[in-house]
């Protein structure tokens, strides 16, 4: 049965993937004039048109930007502050998710009323940077870690999401003789996928991203995240950090060398966004249901 579609419904249809389009597009060709302008594309600098000369492109930038040792000591630096401060953050934020999404928890809402109070007020730059100074952590990784252990919102979601499942599943396993940790990891966990695929994503992108509290707390040049090169290559144009370009390489410009970091740093983020997509749209509808 074929269903006779109104005309308006046709017309706003049309300008819905019209509009849709150019939104994509406007979001794909600042990425594409940055990559061509990192595979050293002539006159890209100064041309609108992201597919002229396109024959030119080579990937020199990249080889030097990759040996670079400043690129690879802030990567080494990201990954291993990626690898540690996602787990833990994953770990306690489950941890104290579940027990206030109990109505049954003593305080519930004094305890959450008190959590989402740090979202909007905090003691600042200073007495933190005295606080990680007091605690001997100055130029060592858990100084970009331990402060980022739980962010109240993520921990909110995972909260809301807890309190959507129905009760019956941890009647049942206490009735089989469960205890408390066994049916949040063994039964409720695996349950949330997509809420904890979600808080996964938000949290390596965070800490894939961060750069000040490592400009802060970390002296030492070896130990500074990716971002933070970046940033010196892209901002300041620090001299010892520009030095990509090796005697007979004179044609790859300062731009091009900037747009190939930016790539670098972009592109594990991008890679991995995929995996988790499907299940971001539903975890965060599920973890705005109930508060």
């Amino acid at each position: 049965m074929v269903i006779k579609r109104k005309k308006g419904e046709v017309v706003f249809d049309i300008f819905n993937y019209l509009f849709l389009s150019l939104f994509c597009a406007s979001t794909l060709y600042p990425f594409i004039f940055l990559l061509l302008v990192s595979l050293g594309v002539s006159g890209m600098h100064n041309s609108i048109n992201p597919f002229k000369s396109i024959n030119t492109a080579n990937l020199s930038a990249y080889i030097h930007v990759i040996g670079n040792e400043y690129i690879i000591y802030g990567f080494i630096s990201t990954l291993k502050r990626t690898l540690i401060g996602t787990p833990l953050t994953l770990i306690v934020s489950i941890l104290t998710a579940y027990p206030l999404s109990k109505r049954n928890f003593p305080n519930r809402g004094f305890w959450t009323g008190f959590m989402v109070f740090t979202m909007f007020f905090n003691g600042g730059i200073v007495p933190n940077y005295l606080l990680i100074r007091s605690l001997g952590l100055i130029d060592k990784i858990w100084a970009l870690v331990l402060p980022h252990l739980i962010a109240t919102f993520t921990m909110i979601i995972m909260r809301n999401y807890f309190m959507s499942l129905p009760d019956s599943l941890e009647e049942a396993a206490k009735i089989d003789g469960a205890n408390d940790f066994i049916i949040l990891f063994m039964i409720l966990v695996p349950i949330c996928a997509p809420i904890i695929a979600t808080v996964t994503l938000w949290t390596v992108v965070y800490h894939w991203n961060a750069w000040f509290d490592s400009m802060i707390y970390i002296t030492s040049s070896k130990k500074q995240v990716l971002q933070v090169a970046l940033r010196r290559i892209v901002l300041e144009g620090m001299q010892h950090t520009m030095e990509f370009q090796a005697e007979g390489d004179s044609f790859i410009s300062p731009d091009t060398i900037k747009a190939a970091v930016v790539m670098v740093v972009s592109i594990p983020i991008i890679i991995a966004y995929p995996f988790a997509q499907k299940y971001f749209v539903k975890g965060i509808m599920m973890g705005s249901l109930k508060g």
